[in-house]
């Protein structure tokens, strides 16, 4: 199980990572930084839950225990790549890593953390998998 949920964090990373590009490329200059921030969390928090609706049963958690147990590790990994990888691959200032969680500021990047650790739930008991 935790596996297959490794492999479909994976293609969320990819797609987290193809969403920043569109987000930077298009979306910030055509309407603004606050607005194309949150379009694109909102647009990620789709993907997430959508990727997972159509894996989930391909993981197969067989318990609400499992499943929140995917939505832990993804979670982690989640933020071990923001914070590492932002700060030591691609040296961004610690502040500007967490200039996202500001949401007094607009950012509404915490709803994909939300997503990323309660998608797994959500999607097996939608799916009635137990």
């Amino acid at each position: 199980m935790m596996g297959r949920a490794l492999a479909v964090w994976l293609g969320i990373l990819l797609l987290a990572n193809l969403n920043g590009a569109v987000r930077e490329l298009w979306l910030i200059p055509a309407m603004g930084h606050i607005p194309g921030r949150a379009l694109s969390t909102l647009v990620l928090s789709v993907l997430v839950f959508l990727i997972t609706w159509l894996t989930v049963g391909w993981i197969r958690p067989v318990s609400t225990g499992d499943a929140m147990l995917i939505g832990v590790v993804w979670l982690l990994l989640t933020l071990g790549f923001e914070f590492l990888v932002g700060h030591y691959v691609f040296h961004k200032p610690w502040a500007e890593l967490t200039e996202d969680y500001n949401v007094a500021r607009g950012r509404i990047w915490p709803l994909v953390l939300v997503v990323v650790l309660f998608a797994p739930l959500w999607t097996a008991r939608i799916k009635g998998l137990w």
